[in-house]
């Protein structure tokens, strides 16, 4: 029997619940000093000056400013899209663009007497003008970068506009949509420490998704030979992609480290986080829908403006992910994308949970409600009748993606059975007869995502232990996926062992030969099939060493995977287990051969799914709660149900979130108003109701495990769904729209206009 698709105990939780983790800030280092930085109160300013004496003159503080740091600057990630000019200074020198620009270094033997240093740094702005808005940064009016001449960081799609695009609509509906900015308010902020060895290697421990991706980033910007650059990343407590690239905290740290020839480490406050950790989302839509009084959409506009944040990263690329996506499940012939990334005088943004995928699932299914309600159709229906069929995959949609595989009918027919959504209907209908406060609203969103994006290689190596157990090193790294059950149960699989045997070894560029780390939910489908295809070598090299001992022909050696040991086919008696093999191998030097790695590479998956909001609304306060929230969400084969739960309920938690909770603000002079968790508004678990998650498995044919990645798709499919659900029970008294977030001041705020 299989243990794939069996719900199987993450092997790593009970370390975690009984405190056993190992995080950066556990690593003993005897003798470190504290790094604390010193940051920019405005948003955009010249630095007059930096007056480090009355710090210096504390014991044991050094303060470092610009021109004490002979490395960076650091750019923006190599892509050819992004504008490679707008680079960062690893601490300012000229001029800060956002507040929480690193202006100096403070370096002491503890951290209090840093925190006192920090406050006793004199810091002389003048300051410059300012712009927040990034509809504002595009006009080129205020610029960050005066030398390149404009605010643009990197354009998607194409400018050139079809005069033609609604030729046939007989109905064309607009709007503009705002996904707001977001925090990511890890649970264990950012942390580094880094130390030089007696052989000149440098160690560092970092808070990070990618350790592999920071070796090689952080060993070019300080133009030192990756091989003299170890990163081991510990337990990490959450990343949602602001830990997916090494920020200039992390490269000072290492800098540090070498500079000084001492050990050094750094923790962020958690004020300091909201303010330095790059935020997400931050996309502005200006959209336009056509179709048929039908209900056949013919074509769709979609212009999308990405606040970049004051220095360009990968944040600045998600509007070619939104562009791909801009399609959804459905069959729309006719698509124009034109998108940029803008800078404006604000923390800079990155990915972020599901990064430019749920800004498009949030503006096609915002339209087709508002298409559905011009024409008088159930929103349901006008969804059913423009999906994509069944049969028609591989799919190429209109803006350009291949989708791989999909039953999109089935999943919101699945969805609306589950959720009773004729018996919703009825009791909305009830409500509304009644005319009470408590109005109800329901909301239908379809959705699909791209996982591993930018079809991305993965590392996976396996090796038989003395005791016939086996190691997985992984090139992938786990910060809560459970990666250590998933891929342990991959090779327990394909190698007839019991999961207790497996060892999975990741985040350690020693131990772990190359890898790509982990973002865009394509763990398991690249890094666990590489797991797997390691795996199937193994057993090909040890019936090859089981045949020299039991002199028999290697092609004649079967596996016996319920027993775990290999045997001549027709003759089971004489054969050895993996135990048995391990030892005579390891006596006659051998053991090595039985170990096996496998580069994995593949296109882009498709996951894909179907959820059902429902929230009752207090039309007289504007007071929004959720009561429910159906979560149909197809990754292909689940290798493990209970951590594809697990993923789908922190996917769902994080969209909802966005549609009724938070939003990171800025005021007109660039001053975060929402930089500590007192402001900013978001949910705790008793806050929300239990997610009704429903499984569905449709195989992608892209890889051995027909998987597809799960872990952003929860917060794809639930955001649009939620906001559909409170415009659904305000439409009765006139409200059309209201922005992300659907607290109760915008919607009390839209009730009153539309009763004006």
């Amino acid at each position: 029997m299989s243990i794939l698709g069996n719900r199987v105990l993450r092997k790593e939780d009970p370390r975690f619940l009984r405190g056993e983790g190992r995080y950066v800030e556990n690593v003993p280092l005897e003798g470190a000093l504290t790094v604390m930085f010193v940051r920019s109160s405005l948003a955009h300013a010249r630095i007059v000056g930096v007056d480090t004496a009355a710090a210096e003159a504390l014991p044991n503080v050094q303060v470092l400013t610009g021109a004490d740091v002979d490395a960076g600057p650091a750019g923006p990630p190599p892509i050819p899209l992004i504008e490679q000019r707008m680079t960062r200074p690893l601490v300012a020198t000229d001029v800060v663009h956002f507040v929480g620009d690193i202006v100096a270094v403070v370096v002491s033997d503890d951290r209090a007497a840093g925190a006192d240093a920090a406050a006793l740094v004199s810091v002389e702005y003048d300051p410059l003008p300012v712009v927040v808005s990034p509809m504002e940064a595009a006009k080129d009016e205020v610029l960050l970068f005066p030398e390149i001449g404009t605010n643009i960081a990197a354009r998607a799609g194409s400018p050139e506009h079809d005069e033609k695009l609604f030729e046939g609509c007989v109905v064309v509906v607009e709007d503009t949509l705002v996904s707001q900015r977001m925090a990511a308010c890890p649970l264990e902020v950012r942390s580094a420490a880094a130390e030089v060895g007696a052989d000149g290697r440098i160690t560092a421990w970092l808070s990070t998704q990618v350790p592999h991706r920071d070796q090689m980033g952080i060993a070019g910007t300080l133009g030192i030979d990756p091989g003299q650059l170890r990163v081991i990343a510990p337990d990490v407590g959450g990343g949602f992609g602001a830990k997916s690239a090494f920020g200039v905290e992390e490269l000072l740290v290492v800098w540090l480290a070498r500079h000084l020839g001492k050990p050094v480490r750094w923790t962020e406050t958690r004020s300091e986080s909201m303010i330095a950790l790059p935020h997400g989302r931050g996309q502005i839509h200006e959209l336009s829908l056509g179709g048929t009084r039908e209900g056949n959409v013919l074509a769709y506009r979609i212009d999308i403006t990405q606040d970049a944040g004051a220095y360009p990263t990968v944040g600045a690329f998600l509007p070619n992910l939104t562009g791909l996506l801009t399609s959804g499940v459905y069959a729309i012939p006719r698509i124009e994308v034109e998108g940029r990334a803008v800078v404006t005088n604000t923390t800079p943004v990155t990915t972020f949970r599901g990064a430019g995928r749920p800004e498009a699932s949030q503006s096609i299914e915002r339209m087709l409600d508002l298409f559905a309600a011009e024409i008088g159709m159930d929103p349901v229906e006008v969804r059913r009748k423009n999906l994509i069929p069944k049969d028609a995959f591989p799919y190429t949609t209109a803006s350009g993606a291949t989708y791989d595989s999909g039953d999109y009918e089935g999943a919101l027919d699945l969805a609306l059975r589950s959720a009773g959504y004729d018996e919703l209907r009825a009791e909305q209908r009830a409500r509304r007869e009644q005319g009470g406060a408590i109005q109800l609203g329901i909301g239908v969103s379809c959705y699909t995502e791209i996982t591993n994006p930018v079809a991305e290689t993965e590392f996976g190596e396996v090796e038989i232990t003395p005791d016939g157990g086996a190691i997985v090193y992984s090139g992938s790294f786990s910060h809560g996926q459970g990666h250590e059950t998933t891929f342990a149960m991959i090779v327990a699989q394909q190698l007839g062992l019991p999961i207790e045997k497996i060892t999975v070894v990741q985040g350690d560029t020693d131990r772990v030969a190359k890898g790509t780390g982990t973002f865009g939910s394509k763990s398991t489908q690249i890094g666990g099939t590489a797991g797997r295809l390691a795996a199937d070598e193994v057993v090909e090299r040890a019936k090859k060493l089981t045949a020299d001992y039991l002199e028999a022909s290697a092609d004649d050696i079967v596996l016996d995977l319920a027993l775990g040991r290999l045997h001549v086919a027709g003759s089971p008696a004489q054969g050895l287990t993996w135990a048995e093999l391990a030892e005579r191998a390891a006596a006659d030097e051998r053991l090595g051969e039985l170990k096996a790695d496998h580069e994995f590479q593949a296109p882009p998956t498709f996951p894909f799914g179907a959820h059902i909001a429902v929230v009752e609304v207090d039309v007289e306060t504007g007071r929004v709660e959720l009561q429910r929230l159906v979560a149909v969400d197809d990754a292909g084969t689940l290798i493990n149900p209970l951590i594809a739960e697990g993923q789908v309920h922190g996917g769902v938690a994080t969209g909802v979130s966005q549609a009724l909770y938070e939003h990171f603000v800025y005021d007109d002079e660039g001053t975060p108003l929402t930089s500590t968790f007192v402001a900013y508004g978001f949910p705790s678990s008793a806050d929300l109701p239990l997610w009704e998650v429903v499984e569905m498995e449709t195989p992608s044919p892209l890889n051995a495990l027909g998987a597809k990645g799960i872990g952003e798709s929860g917060t794809i499919g639930s955001t649009p769904a939620v906001h559909s659900a409170v415009l659904d029970a305000l439409a009765p008294y006139g409200v059309r729209h209201v922005d992300m977030p659907c607290n109760g001041e915008n919607v009390w705020r839209a009730l009153r206009e539309a009763k004006v």
